[in-house]
C-alpha cells in the first residue's frame, strides 16, 4: 500500500472549494501526533495553547520560542505523513521582519512544521506579507487571540455586535490578501463565522465558531477529557474521557503494588539453576526468600 501524503495549502484551498471539511487537532508530543494520524486527521496544530494544557500556565504568554521547537520536532516525529502548523510564540512577530524571519525559520528548520500561525488581522498584516514571500504558508488566527488575552481583557465570544462583526470580517478580509492560506476562527458567534466562510476564498476553520466553517479544530486533551480536574467547555465535544480512565489505572496500580499481587508470576523472570547454585552455593536458598 502507498504511503499516503501530507496534505499540502492547494489541496486544502480545494477542499473548501469542494465542500469538503477539513479536520484539525492540536496536538503538543510524539504520542498524540501518531494517534492522529493514524485515526486520519488532515492537519495537526501545535499549539502555544501548550502553556495552559502541559505547564498549567494561565495563559499562552510564557511559552517561548525553545518550546515551540521543541513540541513541533516532537509532533513531526509522531506524523510524519501529516500537514503540520506550529504556532509563533508572544512577542516573536510583532518586532521588525527580520526577527519575525528568524523565529520563522527555526519552527520550520529546526521543528519540522510546513507551516506557521500567528494571531492578528490587519495589524500583522504586512509582517504575514513578508513570511509568505518568504516561502512560508501562514495561518491565521482572529477571534479570541489568547497571545491578546489582557489587552482585550478575558477570554470572551467574539461578533457579538455589529461593530465587532465588521471588525472580525475586514481582519478576515486583509489577512486573505496578505497570503495567507486559511484562517482560524475562535470563540465567534456562529452568523458572523458563516458570513467570513462564505466571503473568502481560503478556508475558514472554526473552534467554537459554530457549523458552517470549512474545518473544526479541537485540542486533543479538551476532547479526550485528558485532564484533572477537567474544565468543560460549550464549544467542545467529548468523545474520551482518558482522564478518569487513567487515574482508574494508575490508582489499580497502586494498589497491586501495596497488596503484593504485582508482579505476579507472569511478569518475572527466571534464571537457570546453575545461575541460583553459583550465587548461594550449596546452601537450599531459593530466590527471592532473602
Amino acid at each position: 500500500m502507498a504511503t499516503p501524503k501530507a496534505l499540502n495549502i492547494l489541496q486544502l484551498k480545494k477542499m473548501k472549494r469542494e465542500g469538503l471539511p477539513i479536520s484539525m487537532i492540536t496536538a503538543y508530543d510524539y504520542p498524540s501526533a501518531r494517534l492522529a494520524e493514524e485515526a486520519g486527521i488532515d492537519i495537526i496544530l501545535v499549539g502555544d495553547s501548550a502553556g495552559n494544557v502541559l505547564s498549567n500556565y494561565n495563559s499562552t504568554l510564557p511559552v517561548t520560542m525553545e518550546d515551540m521547537v521543541y513540541h513541533t520536532r516532537s509532533v513531526a516525529r509522531g506524523a510524519g505523513h501529516t500537514f503540520i502548523v506550529a504556532d509563533m510564540p508572544f512577542m516573536t512577530y510583532h518586532g521588525s521582519s527580520e526577527e519575525a524571519l528568524m523565529h520563522v525559520r527555526r519552527l520550520m528548520q529546526e521543528g519540522h512544521a510546513h507551516a506557521v500561525k500567528l494571531e492578528g488581522g490587519m495589524e500583522i498584516c504586512d509582517t504575514v506579507k513578508r513570511i509568505v514571500q518568504s516561502g512560508v504558508p501562514l495561518l491565521g488566527h482572529i477571534g479570541l487571540t489568547p497571545q491578546s488575552v489582557h489587552q482585550i481583557g478575558g477570554y470572551f465570544i467574539q461578533g457579538k455586535n455589529s461593530q465587532g462583526a465588521e471588525r472580525l470580517l475586514n481582519d478576515a478580509r486583509a489577512l486573505e490578501q496578505a497570503g495567507a492560506f486559511a484562517i482560524v476562527l475562535e470563540l465567534v458567534t456562529e452568523e458572523v463565522a458563516e458570513t467570513i466562510t462564505r466571503e473568502l476564498s481560503i478556508p475558514v476553520i472554526g473552534i467554537g465558531a459554530g457549523r458552517y466553517c470549512d474545518g473544526q479544530v479541537l485540542v486533543y486533551h479538551d476532547m479526550l477529557q485528558y485532564s484533572s480536574p477537567y474544565r468543560e467547555k460549550k464549544f467542545v465535544k467529548t468523545y474520551s474521557d482518558i482522564g478518569t480512565l487513567i487515574c482508574d489505572s494508575i490508582g489499580q496500580y497502586v494498589k497491586d503494588v501495596k497488596d503484593r499481587s504485582f508482579p505476579g508470576e507472569e511478569h518475572v523472570f527466571k534464571a537457570d539453576e546453575n545461575v541460583v547454585e553459583r550465587l548461594y552455593g550449596n546452601a537450599k536458598v531459593k530466590a527471592g526468600t532473602l
